[in-house]
């Protein structure tokens, strides 16, 4: 008699601690979401108005010192400076992930980095095939390939209440798995100029920084000034300063002295996770959409012109239909070549809702249409209402998938309530996932 061999499962539940860390992520995000879709919708009213000369004002408004070459418009501290804190913290969230968290197993890993991989390639195939021939337009290929944490969670939160929690936490490790992808994507492809010299100077305060930090330093007065330094080296080489804040995450140690992080001692990266979690979620990235999705429709005609273009074309499609589709394969083919399956309870529509989910390609496909196109150029406005087209219809249509199997887990629940008055004894495993309809 053959032993069974025991299958991994796809969006399994996880530790308990884990669960429990991730709820409260979870929360910020989902209030720095709500806040991201009201400062958009705030940018969209402003620019179309009779006050959008002020808008524009406001946007390239310059403040900084200049003996720095930092006398930068407000839209490029926003999209560089602002930003960097945003990947700062994606980048602690990713090193923790992998290094103290359930990913840190390879069978829990391979799930969402292959469906991060497939939410990259299938929209930027789909976009390259859409401008094929065009030169110019196939500069923003990697438009399409992003996935906005705070947008998708929001919406995950107000559609999906009684969802399970397992998919909220694939998505959120989805999402920080794609940025690391966005942000190597911004430093390889949209580096136009690389000074050395500079880039090479970063490596002190990086390198001093790090030393700090592994000596568990946490006073802000040392590692505020090398932070900002190696930025704005970094800044000044010509890589895109971004990029900085995921070199100094990456250097920020994740477990504590006496082991793994716990409540008691979550570690530097969860303290400094902690610490600056609200400030990317409620300030930094709402900042950044007020100051970046402000463009001028121009009227119906206008509207019209933006969404047929080329390049609209190709990044709606993208985000729309390959995301989902990007997303919905790798995780089918790695249940098919893989002893995985979906964990207990779990359907292939959950799956699906999640994929389109990951459509809403936000704060980084708008950062990267501006790096594609160049800020103010008419290419590059329709890059970002296109962006917005296409991420308010993945999440409409994400919307009303998850929304049908969230009435379902709801039934479940009910029906559960009543067995457990019924008997005493919570019948969990009665009804599987093909009874979900």
């Amino acid at each position: 008699m053959k032993p069974s061999t025991r299958k991994a499962v796809i969006f399994g539940r996880g530790s308990w601690s884990e669960r429990r860390r991730l709820a409260d992520i979870l929360r910020l995000e989902t209030v720095g979401g709500a806040l991201l879709l009201a400062a958009a919708v705030v940018a969209l009213i402003w620019a179309n108005s009779p006050w959008s000369a002020s808008y524009e004002a406001v946007r390239g408004y310059e403040v900084g010192p200049a003996a720095l070459h930092l006398h930068l418009p407000l839209g490029v501290w926003a999209a560089d400076g602002l930003l960097a804190i945003f990947f700062f913290v994606a980048g602690l969230e990713l090193k923790r992930e992998f290094v103290a968290g359930d990913l840190r197993e390879p069978s829990r890993a391979v799930v969402p980095i292959a469906a991060a991989a497939g939410g990259v390639l299938i929209p930027a195939l789909i976009y390259t095939m859409v401008n094929r021939g065009d030169a110019a337009a196939l500069r923003g290929w990697a438009i399409p390939t992003a996935t906005d944490i705070a947008f998708a969670l929001a919406v995950l939160a107000v559609v999906g209440r009684n969802l399970p929690s397992a998919l909220r936490t694939f998505l959120l490790t989805l999402a920080v798995v794609d940025d690391l992808i966005a942000i190597v994507i911004i430093a390889v492809v949209y580096t136009q100029q690389l000074l050395v010299v500079p880039l090479l100077a970063a490596l002190a305060p990086l390198v001093l920084f790090g030393l700090l930090v592994q000596r568990r330093c946490r006073s802000a007065w040392l590692l505020v000034p090398l932070a900002f330094a190696t930025w704005a080296l970094v800044h000044a080489s010509g890589v895109h300063a971004t990029v900085a804040g995921v070199l100094l995450a990456f250097a920020v140690p994740v477990r504590p002295r006496n082991g793994r992080p716990d409540d008691d001692d979550p570690g530097l990266a969860g303290h400094f996770e902690h610490r600056l979690r609200p400030l990317s979620a409620g300030f930094a990235v709402p900042v950044f959409a007020l100051l970046t999705a402000g463009v001028t429709i121009g009227g119906l005609s206008g509207l019209t012109d933006a969404l047929t273009s080329g390049v609209s074309v190709g990044i709606t499609v993208g985000l729309v239909l390959g995301k989902t589709i990007g997303v919905l394969l790798a995780t089918a083919l790695v249940a098919r070549f893989t002893a995985a399956k979906l964990d207990e309870g779990l359907a292939w529509a959950d799956v699906l809702g999640l994929a389109m989910l990951a459509g809403i390609g936000f704060t980084v496909s708008l950062l990267i249409g501006e790096l594609s196109f160049g800020p103010g150029t008419e290419t590059a406005a329709h890059a970002t209402i296109a962006v917005l087209a296409g991420s308010v219809c993945a999440a409409m249509l994400a919307a009303i998938v998850l929304r049908i199997r969230d009435r379902a887990y709801r039934r479940i629940a009910e029906i559960e309530a009543v067995d457990t008055d019924h008997d005493g004894i919570p019948d969990v495993y009665v009804l599987r996932d093909d009874h979900i309809s």
